[in-house]
């Protein structure tokens, strides 16, 4: 009899049950926060690197210069967000002529990818790809149709 009292009785095991409990249910929520809201993050700064790089690059007045502020932008977007340059890809689209992108009332699609690694989880063994999500965004931006004329410029 004496030992079921003993089993039975609660004098002091609240405590170590609430913080037992408390660690193993608030651990992954918190870790689940802070990969969100990193996530998060990473999809804002494509969205936005797509959106200033297609902006910047339909008002260059050369396609040298075009590609050059457009990638400047995009890394300085992604920046914003503590995203590395070596971990952001840009891709221009031109409409109607693929090889003239500034071609007047044409369209610029540009295109950025990005790979984020989960935060707190180490890249060895090779599990770099499992660790990581990609995002990827596209800005598409007019070229004006007074481009070239000296009165866009």
């Amino acid at each position: 009899m004496l030992r079921w009292r003993f089993w039975l009785a609660d004098d002091g095991s609240a405590p170590l049950e609430f913080i037992s409990a408390g660690l193993i249910l608030m651990v992954p929520l918190v870790y689940l926060i802070v990969a969100m809201a990193g996530l998060q993050g990473a999809a804002f700064a494509a969205e936005g690197a797509a959106r200033q790089s297609a902006r910047v690059f339909v008002q260059a007045s050369s396609l040298a210069e075009a590609e050059q502020a457009s990638s400047r932008a995009a890394l300085f977007a992604l920046a914003d967000f503590g995203i590395a340059e070596n971990a952001a890809r840009l891709d221009y689209d031109c409409r109607p002529d693929p090889r003239n992108c500034l071609t007047r009332s044409g369209t610029v699609t540009v295109t950025v990818r990005v790979v984020v690694p989960l935060p707190l989880l180490p890249a060895f063994l090779g599990l770099d790809n499992a660790t990581s999500v990609p995002f990827e965004a596209s800005a598409t931006q007019t070229v004006s149709r007074f481009w070239g004329s000296g009165a866009g410029s």
